[in-house]
């Protein structure tokens, strides 16, 4: 990230998403806001409660901690500028910050997909192999799998933040987001960016096809098994510790999808920010909601820590 392109002549950006919305911008200033305390809230109680919890010390509750304080991190790149730029006439940032929040956002979306493609392993193991689960996803093998999905998530990020920045930028400086993005910001840059724009398109597929294949064939081995259970409650039970995670899986590779497996960079449309609004704001606060509201072990959890102060386990 630290070499810029030496012809590079554009100094400062001018984010212009939601700019033509005139005064429905102090409208969502507070809508935004008011989801980004809900987020922040959110993900603290549910960080919280895992760690006073003893019940929830297992593997699938730490990968659920580590992502939320990650999912934290990544509306902490992108949302605290854009409530600035909702309030500003200029909307204006530097290149150094633009390539800095691109790095940044990057990092923690790629670290994100990792992460929700160990937590689908970790309910394979739960449910093909549940009398040898602790055994095999011991506290290593958890630490080592969230180490590779950070390393390897700010690896990709270095890569497509320095294919990016390395680019000519000479002329427009208008970018057609709320926040730097690969595509809006690629579509600025004065050279032909054909090979730069195949290099990070086998990247998104990297990031989120690969981790995507993984998860269907973790969830193709675990429908396998729960059919073999002889009963109905049973198979019940087994499905219901899977439903919180394939929502979010659901939501957030569809929303990834959308926007990044596409083989040319194309102008942000409003569809494009409205998905882009969907995977920054929607998906950090559906993850646990989710988990709160589907999983009965943390809403017990919940009323443990919160509704009964006396009997907190530390």
């Amino acid at each position: 990230m630290q070499r810029i392109n030496q012809t590079t002549r554009v100094t400062k950006f001018i984010l212009v998403g939601f700019s033509s919305l005139g005064e429905l911008q102090m409208l969502l200033f507070v809508i935004f806001l008011l989801l980004y305390m809900t987020i922040l809230l959110a993900n603290a109680t549910i960080m919280t409660v895992i760690h006073c919890s003893r019940s929830l010390h297992t593997p699938m509750y730490g990968f659920l901690f580590i992502l939320s304080f990650s999912e934290t991190c990544y509306t902490f790149v992108i949302i605290p500028q854009l409530l600035d730029h909702l309030l500003s006439d200029t909307k204006a940032i530097s290149f150094v910050a633009c390539a800095t929040q691109l790095f940044f956002f990057l990092s923690f979306a790629c670290t994100n997909c990792f992460l929700i493609a160990v937590m689908g392993y970790d309910r394979y193991v739960a449910i093909c192999f549940p009398l040898r689960y602790m055994i095999i996803m011991n506290k290593r093998l958890g630490l080592g799998l969230v180490s590779v999905s950070g390393a390897t998530g700010f690896f990709i990020a270095l890569v497509a933040t320095n294919l990016i920045c390395d680019m000519p930028f000479c002329g427009p400086n208008r970018v057609n987001h709320y926040f730097c993005d690969m595509a809006p910001v690629i579509k600025l840059a004065c050279t032909d960016t054909h090979v730069k724009e195949l290099a990070l398109f086998s990247l998104s597929i990297l990031v989120i096809m690969v981790p995507f294949v993984l998860i269907l064939i973790s969830y193709g081995f675990i429908v396998n098994t729960i059919l073999k259970i002889p009963s109905a409650e049973g198979k019940s039970k087994a499905f219901a510790t899977c439903v919180s995670h394939l929502t979010v899986v659901i939501v957030h590779y569809g929303c990834a999808s959308i926007i990044y497996l596409r083989p040319k960079s194309k102008s942000a449309s409003d569809k494009d920010q409205l998905v882009a609004v969907t995977y920054t704001i929607v998906t950090p606060l559906l993850n646990p909601l989710v988990y709160s509201l589907r999983n009965q072990e943390v809403k017990a959890a919940l009323k443990r820590v919160f509704l009964r102060p006396s009997d907190k386990l530390i």
